[in-house]
């Protein structure tokens, strides 16, 4: 995906944003995308439907590319490359129906199941950049609520939260529906296991994993069984926060943020401290 051109088209979401600022570091997308994903996996229709009708059993690594793409084309690519792709995504939910094992019928693009995979996305990746990286004021967090629901209502969110406080809402109805399962334990071991960054850093995907566990809820945490055994040590988190604040000051010139930036005439600095 070339996010450098078209030259001078916009995105569907502004440069002046805080979500460019926050999805510009890979750290925290990727603390905050198995923290949405714990959530989602918990709601036994979507887990069903990733489990069972997605490559995320034969290729979780690419899996996680392909989402991590989509999710960086939504935000910066520009915007006669981001609708076709949403487009797509969404023919592609249509053909996504099948059963619970309990027995209830599910659709990949029922707009509340959507709802909720779109809202876990963003208070994951709003939490894991506001407790690893840099804390963030309630404007900010509602800031990102706003910017992404327009794109969500092109996915088919039906009523996509705008505010923190519509989605503690959202979680506060959707907590009889979530339930333990050993396919979150499977999932998480993926994660750890299956190497997303260079091999030098491979080492610290356990550590991101359980960054993760640690801003899901604790509610959750507790309904799904997540204990000690994922709990972050003081010099672990040490660690966790050093490098994502560490990557949130290196300018990726190639990255999708600086490509972006240069897209629209901007510096590929300008997403960083003194870019501007």
């Amino acid at each position: 995906m070339d996010f450098a051109s078209p030259a001078g088209e916009a995105a569907l979401v502004p440069p002046e944003s805080v979500s460019w600022r926050i999805f510009k570091n890979p750290i925290s997308l990727f603390v905050g995308g198995v923290a949405a994903v714990i959530l989602e996996l918990a709601d036994p229709a979507v887990r069903t439907g990733v489990w069972e009708r997605s490559t995320f059993r034969s290729d979780p690594l690419g899996r996680l590319r392909r989402t991590g793409l989509a999710a960086m084309v939504t935000v910066y690519g520009a915007r006669s490359l981001s609708v076709p792709m949403i487009a797509r995504i969404a023919r592609m939910h249509a053909r996504v129906t099948g059963t619970t094992p309990d027995g209830r019928p599910y659709a990949a693009n029922d707009p509340a199941l959507l709802t909720w995979v779109h809202a876990t996305a963003t208070f994951g990746f709003v939490g894991a950049y506001d407790r690893y990286v840099a804390g963030l004021c309630r404007s900010d967090v509602d800031s990102v609520y706003r910017e992404g629901a327009p794109t969500l209502m092109l996915y088919g969110a039906a009523d996509a939260p705008d505010s923190q406080a519509r989605a503690n809402a959202l979680f506060d109805t959707q907590r009889a529906r979530l339930e333990p399962s050993p396919i979150v334990f499977k999932f998480l071991q993926m994660m750890a296991d299956t190497p997303a960054f260079p091999a030098s850093l491979v080492w610290m995907q356990r550590l991101l994993v359980c960054a993760a566990v640690e801003i899901v809820p604790g509610w959750a945490r507790e309904r799904l069984g997540l204990d000690g055994r994922f709990a972050l040590r003081r010099h672990e988190r040490w660690v966790v926060q050093f490098a994502a604040a560490l990557a949130d000051r290196v300018v990726l010139r190639e990255g999708p943020a600086a490509q972006s930036c240069l897209r629209l005439g901007l510096p590929a600095t300008y997403l960083y401290p003194g870019g501007r």
